[in-house]
């Protein structure tokens, strides 16, 4: 076996000399190709380094039209939403989903990748935990199944991630609470498991040091999934404890600002912008309930629509590719700011 290893079905061609339509051909089922092709494309494999993923799993069977879509928590509104999104143009385009929800465990996060090969899916959107995944099981399951991350990006791993621009959904907020009044105040997990929550803070800090002004960041207790109640004791023990050091609260996000809204309501303090308002309150991701709070919560949304389509046209993309990319694709969408009553 040559020393060199190669990456991907163009290296194996340019290698091997054989064209990547036959080698397609092949993998698909290597009845399909002559008898002294096939012995060439034997011998190459024999010779070089190459493991063909997705094709070898494909082997004397037709691909399946089944699509695997992997969430954090189906409990979770924003995941609830823009996994129904992309359920629906799967379901549209001619593909199979099966939609799973890891309910906040990475063991489950494990078994969920395990039962999705013995689906033989044609390609997976997987939104991880985060910082609960077990990094080397997602690793081992991409280099075998074509995948996309969505919402969670842990890098490197899945042949391209689709996501929010983390960075544009702080600037609005803290610019339009800045530009209004007083400094906002950054509400947080302590220890969150989304990583997205990271990148808000570091984004609220950045903003601040452009603004000028000194950053406060609050970080609460907490674990796992059950976010308004998280939201709801840790304001809970801030308000006791002499309260939020300025009068704007920006929450990492909508489920975190919940929870707060409640605390404001039990102990009588008025949220918004008018006379006797105790508080403003802002926040990130546009959760589905968040125009029904009271007050209506002001909000930088994801642009779901574009997300979920962009999610699977490039799963689409990377099926007629053959599995495999020829680099790992970024692709962030910006959020929109909505102005409700709370600020």
């Amino acid at each position: 076996m040559s020393g060199r290893r190669l990456k991907n079905m163009d290296e194996f061609a340019a290698a091997s000399g054989i064209s990547r339509p036959t080698l397609s051909k092949f993998f698909n089922d290597p009845n399909s190709v002559r008898a002294t092709t096939r012995q060439r494309i034997e011998a190459a494999l024999e010779q070089y380094d190459f493991r063909p993923n997705i094709f070898a799993m494909n082997q004397n069977r037709r691909m399946t039209r089944n699509i695997g879509i992997v969430v954090p928590n189906l409990a979770d509104p924003y995941f609830a939403e823009i996994a129904r999104q992309i359920e629906q143009r799967c379901i549209g385009n001619g593909f199979r989903p099966s939609l799973f929800s890891a309910h906040g465990e990475q063991s489950l996060e494990n078994d969920i990748l395990d039962s999705l090969r013995s689906l033989k899916p044609a390609g997976v959107l997987f939104a991880p935990l985060g910082r609960a995944s077990d990094k080397k099981t997602i690793e081992r399951f991409c280099s075998e199944v074509p995948t996309v991350l969505f919402d969670s990006n842990i890098e490197g791993l899945g042949e391209a991630f689709v996501g929010s621009d983390n960075f544009s959904f702080v600037e609005q907020t803290v610019e339009y609470l800045v530009r209004i009044g007083e400094q906002p105040t950054f509400f947080e997990m302590r220890s969150p498991s989304n990583p997205n929550a990271n990148k808000r803070r570091v984004a609220y800090l950045e903003m601040m040091e452009r603004s000028g002004l000194e950053p406060n960041v609050i970080k609460i207790d907490g674990e796992g999934w059950p976010l308004e109640e998280i939201g709801r004791q840790g304001a809970l023990q801030v308000i006791e404890d002499g309260g939020f050091p300025t009068s704007a609260v920006l929450c990492s996000n909508d489920r975190l600002a919940i929870g707060l809204l409640s605390v404001c309501y039990e102990k009588g303090l008025r949220v918004g912008r008018g006379e006797g308002c105790a508080l403003r309150v802002a926040s990130h991701d546009d959760h589905p309930f968040s125009r029904y709070t009271c007050p209506s919560l002001t909000t930088a949304a994801h642009d779901y629509d574009s997300v979920a389509s962009c999610a699977f046209n490039t799963l689409s993309d990377l099926i007629e590719a053959g599995g495999r990319f020829q680099s790992r694709t970024e692709t962030l969408f910006p959020s929109r700011l909505i102005l409700r009553a709370s600020a």
